[in-house]
């Protein structure tokens, strides 16, 4: 198994790009039965979902658009606790089915976040799809509609995740090695 070092951490190749790629064009698949006929906003949230958020949507065959917001609540390789909206939606969403592209979900703190602001907005309907996420850490009270990966709850990054800023380009995921 290959091993990398970010900055002073080490980590071990735990996803490979092949299994990632395989899981996204089952996704996409999945989505694109799921809301046939149907006009679909994809909400990306950065940074770590706009790998993601491209891969799936490239593979999405429906009328769709796709936008962006910005969430932060990691500091290192701890989750702060505090979700800060540090850019949010200025579009009108009303009822629109809003599909939300996450990189990892593990409390889902940020989510709950995200969906209480898309309920305001008096959206037709939420779902979520996530690359990874942690069932251990998770204790949010919205359901996950797809999953890519479920994982330990273990730090990881690539494919769009980060540890302080870096690791975000590497195409498999990586788990921190203790």
């Amino acid at each position: 198994m290959q091993e990398i070092v970010i900055l002073d951490k080490k980590f071990r190749e735990s996803i490979p790009e092949e299994a990632i790629n395989r899981r996204i064009d089952e996704m996409a698949m999945e989505l694109n039965r799921d809301y046939s006929g149907r006009e679909v906003l994809f909400l990306g949230i950065l940074n770590g979902a706009f790998i993601f958020a491209s891969e799936i949507f490239k593979r999405i065959n429906l009328k769709a658009r796709i936008s962006f917001v910005k969430i932060a609540s990691y500091k290192g390789t701890k989750s702060t606790g505090a979700v800060s909206q540090l850019i949010g939606l200025n579009e009108d969403l009303k009822e629109m089915d809003v599909v939300i592209l996450e990189d990892i979900v593990d409390s889902g703190q940020t989510l709950e976040s995200i969906v209480d602001s898309l309920i305001l907005k008096k959206v037709k309907s939420i779902c979520i799809a996530t690359l990874l996420l942690k069932p251990e850490a998770y204790s949010a009270r919205f359901r996950i509609d797809y999953t890519g990966f479920s994982i330990p709850n273990d730090f990881v990054v690539g494919y769009g995740l980060d540890y302080d800023g870096f690791g975000r380009n590497l195409t498999s995921v990586y788990t921190l090695v203790h």
